[in-house]
């Protein structure tokens, strides 16, 4: 873990400061899911270059066929999206870890909240920021 003072990083009114036990929990959960996205990319990544390369496997599909195959594509690609932005957000928990800016909202400043972190350790925004944005 980095030079980060878990007792330093920001929390709501009336919540205990971070332990650092707490944060070494959240962080280790982070790499765990950092690990296991970055295989699952590489799993689809791989799956996909092979359906995309084998044209001949598609060779003789009535429309009805290559629609399907087309639309599991595009749901793949979906997917592999989806997992990249997770990853990514699951990264840039951790650089605000390392900055000393992990739980602080990155719209108004103000403490995200330690719960809603251990719940969700990805979390960027207070839940009435959270709100506001969803509304729009």
């Amino acid at each position: 873990m980095a030079d980060t003072d878990a007792s330093q990083l920001p929390v709501r009114p009336g919540e205990e400061p971070w332990s650092a036990a707490e944060l070494a929990e959240v962080r280790s959960e982070l790499d765990r899911e950092i690990s296991e996205l970055r295989a699952e990319i590489e799993d689809k990544e791989s799956e996909l270059a092979e359906q995309l390369s084998d044209s001949v496997a598609d060779a003789g599909d009535d429309p009805t066929d290559s629609s399907a195959k087309a639309y599991q594509r595009e749901h793949d690609l979906a997917l592999a999206y989806n997992t990249r932005e997770l990853l990514a957000q699951s990264e840039r928990a951790i650089e605000r870890m390392t900055a000393g800016t992990y739980g602080e909202c990155e719209s108004c400043g103000q403490a995200i909240g330690k719960a809603r972190l251990q719940a969700f350790p990805r979390a960027t925004q207070c839940v009435r920021c959270k709100q506001r944005e969803e509304r729009r």
